[in-house]
């Protein structure tokens, strides 16, 4: 099978999107299909939607020999009146990833406007999907409707291979000394780091330390911001504020924390929930997106209002003065990991849905 993949700049970008889309294509070449990808240029809102009329995008897509083409529902920007086209030019089915609507996350709603209009356009040019949760799935179901072909293929959970046995878990659970918290994502407002750290700010400062771990340069007016935040509320000494880790540093910092705190405003899945769950960390996220789908409240983590800084500093509070707890919310993190699909089962599925598509 000839694929081709349309994204925006590189497939090893470190986000979470990336890491499914490096994933299938990796799932793909290693079964012998042939995947093509198709880079466009990452730029602010309105510039992407000049790609629509670029001929050089519509000659290179024409000229490829392709069984299928995959896009990126990142670029619907670029491709809502470029897929029409297409249409024109050559016939062949289209299948658009979607990790999350943009028109899905907490903006002005005028803004959400906007997106939803350009999003809903996108989607009515593609023949099928391919969805991380059904939350997404609903997500674009409540847009467009149903009917046409899609295939809900949840992330792996094995990109990092944890090596903690149950009882080095509880062990770690219940050594002395501070929780030790964990915040993985890109410091950007969704991820909402600033409800985390004012969280934090309420409780006593020799009970907790928190690492981030995510780009620091995705957006630099918010990452200054935080760095503002962390001063005000004289914090300097707690928070540590590491840049992005991949790989066994990824992986060493997972193994050496307590419990990770991601309390998005919105997300499509969020690998990091089900990645940290492998290393016996609850998850602290939000009852916004598809965290549901991952966290158990009460049982492997908590799940609270996207903005409640008091409700989210109320269980990281909890879990620093009961270890017991603690140390029974990570084994029962560690059992949710074990019944979530892997990335070869993740592929397989994608890798039959597409072969489906091309029939």
């Amino acid at each position: 099978m000839n694929v081709g993949l349309i994204i925006y700049g590189s497939l090893d970008t470190v986000t979470g999107g990336y890491l499914y889309d490096r994933k299938i294509v990796e799932f793909l070449q290693n079964r012998g299909d042939r995947v093509e990808i198709f880079s466009q240029t990452w730029r602010g809102y309105v510039w992407r939607l000049l790609d629509n009329v670029s001929i050089r995008s519509l000659r290179a897509l024409r000229s490829a020999r392709l069984d299928v083409l995959v896009q990126d529902e990142l670029n619907h920007p670029s491709l809502f009146l470029l897929n029409r086209r297409l249409r024109g030019n050559v016939r062949l089915p289209v299948v658009s990833i979607v990790h999350h609507l943009r028109c899905s996350e907490l903006r002005p709603a005028w803004q959400n406007r906007l997106y939803q209009a350009v999003e809903r356009h996108y989607l009515g040019t593609v023949d099928g999907f391919v969805f991380n949760s059904q939350t997404t799935r609903n997500a674009v179901e409540a847009l467009i409707g149903r009917g046409k072909p899609a295939v809900v293929a949840y992330p792996g959970c094995d990109n990092l291979t944890p090596e903690l046995a149950p009882g080095a878990i509880e062990d770690r659970a219940m050594e002395p000394g501070p929780l030790r918290v964990l915040f993985v994502g890109s410091l950007i407002p969704r991820k909402n780091l600033h409800t985390l750290v004012e969280a934090l700010s309420t409780i006593q400062k020799d009970a907790w330390h928190l690492d981030v771990v995510g780009s620091l340069t995705t957006d630099p007016a918010y990452s200054n911001a935080i760095r503002k935040l962390i001063k005000r509320f004289g914090l300097e000494g707690r928070i540590d504020l590491l840049g992005p880790l991949t790989g066994a540093g990824l992986a060493a910092k997972y193994a050496s924390s307590h419990v990770l705190a991601v309390p998005s405003s919105y997300e499509g899945f969020g690998i990091v929930y089900v990645e940290g769950m492998g290393f016996g960390l609850p998850a602290l996220a939000s009852t916004t997106g598809a965290a549901g789908e991952i966290v158990t409240h009460g049982q492997d983590g908590f799940l609270t209002d996207p903005d409640d800084a008091k409700a989210l500093a109320e269980h990281i509070r909890a879990l620093c003065s009961d270890r017991q707890k603690l140390a029974r919310m990570s084994l029962a993190a560690i059992e949710r990991y074990r019944v979530h699909p892997t990335w070869s089962q993740c592929g397989a599925q994608v890798a039959d849905f597409l072969g489906k598509m091309v029939k």
